[in-house]
């Protein structure tokens, strides 16, 4: 199993929105390493699910049930996505201020690439990041 972060707008696609539905493709993804992170991912694989842009916190726990196929709405037939359930919801939400103030946490693309809406997360963090929304 591996581990990932997913980044949404909350205005388009939010963790109340993820809760509500059983599965969803997550779509829209255009850039090119985001892209083949996306194509890595295996069904059973965990995301964090973050909200982006005002709150940049994340909010959740979002479980890979379908692995990557074409984007239905790319033309260019270039793109791929995945379906992705609901989890679990962190007990708290946990900040990008809180990351940052994690000296473990400094080498996450979270912080090196703030742009990229699909990264890998490596056990360790993954952990770290889970006892942060325990605190």
């Amino acid at each position: 199993m591996k581990y990932w972060l997913l980044k949404s707008e909350p205005g388009a696609w939010s963790w109340l929105d993820q809760k509500k539905v059983k599965s969803e493709m997550w779509d829209g993804v255009r850039n090119y390493q985001a892209r083949n992170n996306l194509m890595k991912m295996k069904k059973g694989d965990l995301c964090f699910f973050y909200h982006s842009v005002n709150e940049k916190q994340i909010m959740g726990i979002v479980e890979v049930v379908t692995e990557q196929y074409l984007d239905p709405t790319d033309k260019t037939n270039r793109f791929v996505v995945v379906d992705v359930s609901f989890k679990e919801e962190l007990k708290k939400p946990v900040t990008l201020e809180n990351i940052k103030q994690e000296n473990r946490l400094s080498h996450l693309a979270l912080i090196k690439q703030s742009r990229l809406s699909v990264m890998p997360i490596d056990l360790k963090s993954w952990k770290l990041i889970l006892r942060l929304s325990k605190k």
